[in-house]
């Protein structure tokens, strides 16, 4: 006879991060599975104690704000400028991303009023600065900006309601280098992320229509999707210039990195810390 986990005992080890393995083990009997389930929980409580003292006495900072802190320096030594934009967006901004009442990402906003929202994407924002932007400064214009998001994702473990987003985004450089450039910029975040097992896929989006999308060799997990222009979405902004763009999602990178399976240990949280369930 094949026992598995009780689920309360499955639930409890997959808090504590049990890897898959473990999780997928099997006993001949009940008692068995018992104490097994009594000395892990008792290893994993201890381990999660250690890193969440290894947090206090060491960088006193979640691996989310180190990770944003190492992609904002790599982005600027490499010649990105970062803007910061409201949380806030309005309506007339998604429309002229085509994300309007039929589009089906509509579905997914959390409306704050009738004119405005919680961003579900940074790329209307940096399109109205970078339209001026291409006014003032010389080309190549490099931008990035990196911030909360807000969807009404379906529950899941790659999905998150609030996830960190980084694009980032040059403008005006030669056409035959632009994919080259993507490849480029994918590499730069990656590596920065320490992350090695990864490639690039062309995939169909909802708002730009074909991508190329960066996913995480282990699991198929998509950890960024990459477009360029000039594009259709350009005309509603006055663009015209070529450009190369990047989105990435701050949790995927550490939840790849770090070899998760739980998204929402990664991200802003009241019950985790730096990863670490508190309820130990």
């Amino acid at each position: 006879m094949n026992l598995n986990w009780t689920e309360i005992q499955r639930k409890r080890l997959a808090a504590l991060d049990a890897d898959a393995a473990t999780l997928a083990r099997t006993f001949d009997d009940a008692d068995r599975r018992d104490r097994a389930f009594q000395t892990l929980e008792k290893e994993r409580v201890a381990a999660h104690r250690r890193h969440l003292d290894d947090l206090r006495s060491g960088s006193r900072r979640p691996r989310l704000c180190r990770l944003e802190t190492v992609l904002i320096e790599t982005l600027v030594s490499h010649g990105f400028v970062q803007v910061t934009t409201p949380v806030l967006m309005s309506r007339g901004l998604l429309a002229r991303m085509s994300i309007t009442s039929d589009h089906p990402l509509f579905q997914q906003v959390y409306w704050v009023d009738r004119g405005k929202c919680l961003r579900p994407m940074l790329a209307p924002h940096l399109y109205y600065v970078v339209k001026d932007l291409l006014r003032l400064w010389a080309k190549p214009v490099r931008v990035f900006e990196v911030g909360p998001c807000f969807r009404k994702e379906t529950e899941g473990a790659r999905h998150a309601a609030e996830f960190t987003m980084l694009n980032l985004c040059e403008f005006g450089l030669p056409e035959d280098q632009r994919w080259c450039r993507l490849e480029s910029l994918a590499a730069l975040i990656m590596d920065s992320a320490g992350i090695h097992g990864y490639r690039l896929a062309s995939e169909t989006s909802a708002v730009y229509g074909s991508t190329m999308d960066v996913v995480a060799d282990a699991d198929g997990l998509e950890l960024g999707s990459g477009a360029m222009g000039p594009h259709l979405l350009d005309r509603a902004w006055r663009i015209t210039d070529t450009w190369v763009g990047i989105g990435f999602g701050l949790e995927r990178l550490l939840m790849a990195a770090e070899g998760g399976s739980n998204l929402a240990r990664f991200g802003r949280s009241i019950a985790y810390l730096d990863g670490i369930r508190l309820n130990i």
